[in-house]
């Protein structure tokens, strides 16, 4: 897909709440977007998710209408909103820093922007009562802001979006100044609200896992443009891009050579190493020579013990235990390739037999050649 195509995410029969042609934003010679075209359907949980610095934001604060794009157009609902200000736009943003008003009670922070656009006070009334249903907040107006906990303070920031009544509730990673545990409970809360209340989320995050966890579709974003745009499932299990196979998710990489190949798979031989083998992803063709990556997720990976039998069909290696990272039903095993040195995660099973592995011990791991992906490499190796 060419960056000029637009990014479908809808059905035919939906509502197109959300279209982005071709938009593009510059900052003297530093290109933030890069003709990146879009469109979003009404109801809709859509995260573009990147790191630091790939143009999400600055993608987030045109939409808003804080900036404007150098080319390109930005429709809500069928509409055009260049050179149309923030405040007249049908969106709301959520800013990371919410900005409440601790001088005010809960309703006066979310009748705040009613009162600025001279609701009448019984519309007022009966409107951020119903935002504050929507967040499970009802009863909560009288309260002041410091008697709130970090997360209650997060959906208070929303109600005061949702009472406007937006068609868009742009969110710049709102997430990110709760501590772990909040954030992950924060995460639930959102999904819930959002399909209870039905509007159109855009959240901007560089979390994976807030990406995955909440979101109907994804956009992985690097260097102003869009990598791949999916499910939370398609994004993880078919990356399209090596940036995507390596971003998303957990996954051990290894910089290697073609030796062979045909039309759905090839074999790779790294530098001083193994011989891995694996499925051709991505748009650009392989040929024998071709320098690629090749991944394979730490949960696919099994942990041979001694009275198995490894399939010759499957990649192996033999490994040596560096530690074991404990981390609940996530816990991993580091390992060491005894023939390059190199450190490996592997997902562990929480069942006795996997758990009683030591430090120093040596084992074979092996994996399947489905579940290797191998995309032809941009940088250069010595392999």
């Amino acid at each position: 897909m060419t960056q000029t195509e637009i990014v479908n995410t809808t059905t035919n029969s939906s509502i197109i709440d959300l279209e982005t042609r071709d938009v593009n934003k510059h900052y003297g010679d530093f290109t933030a977007v890069d003709n990146v075209s879009l469109q979003i359907e009404k109801g809709s949980f859509f995260s573009i998710l990147g790191p630091s610095g790939c143009g999400k934001t600055t993608l987030l604060r045109m939409i808003a209408g804080f900036d404007e794009p150098d080319s390109g157009d930005i429709l809500i609902q069928g509409n055009s909103m260049l050179g149309v200000p923030a405040n007249k736009r049908p969106a709301n943003m959520v800013f990371q820093h919410l900005a409440l008003f601790p001088m005010m009670s809960v309703a006066e922070n979310v009748a705040y922007g009613l009162k600025q656009r001279k609701v009448a006070p019984a519309e007022i009334t009966k409107r951020v009562n119903n935002a504050l249903e929507s967040v499970d907040l009802g009863g909560s107006g009288k309260k002041k802001i410091s008697q709130l906990s970090g997360g209650q303070k997060q959906r208070i920031a929303i109600a005061r979006c949702l009472v406007l009544e937006p068609k868009l509730l742009l969110l710049d990673e709102p997430l990110g100044a709760l501590d772990l545990k909040l954030r992950e409970h924060m995460k639930v809360e959102l999904k819930q609200m959002q399909s209870r209340v039905g509007t159109t989320f855009i959240y901007i995050t560089h979390d994976q896992s807030e990406a995955l966890v909440m979101s109907n579709k994804v956009a992985v974003m690097n260097n102003g443009a869009f990598e791949q745009v999916g499910t939370p499932s398609d994004l993880y299990y078919h990356p399209e891009t090596s940036f995507v196979a390596g971003f998303v998710g957990d996954a051990n990489k290894w910089k290697a050579k073609v030796s062979q190949v045909d039309a759905v798979s090839c074999s790779t031989q790294v530098a001083n190493g193994p011989t891995l083998r694996g499925k051709i992803n991505g748009k650009s063709p392989i040929a024998v020579g071709d320098e690629v990556d090749v991944f394979v997720r730490p949960e696919a990976i099994k942990i041979v013990l001694a009275d198995s039998n490894i399939n010759e069909k499957d990649n192996s290696l033999q490994c040596k235990v560096v530690d074991l990272l404990f981390n609940g039903a996530n816990s991993t095993a580091l390992l060491e390739d005894t023939a390059t040195g190199k450190e490996l995660h592997v997902a562990l099973p929480q069942t006795g037999e996997y758990l009683g592995l030591q430090k120093g011990e040596n084992l074979i791991i092996s994996w399947s050649q489905d579940q290797t992906h191998c995309f032809k490499s941009t940088q250069k190796t010595n392999a």
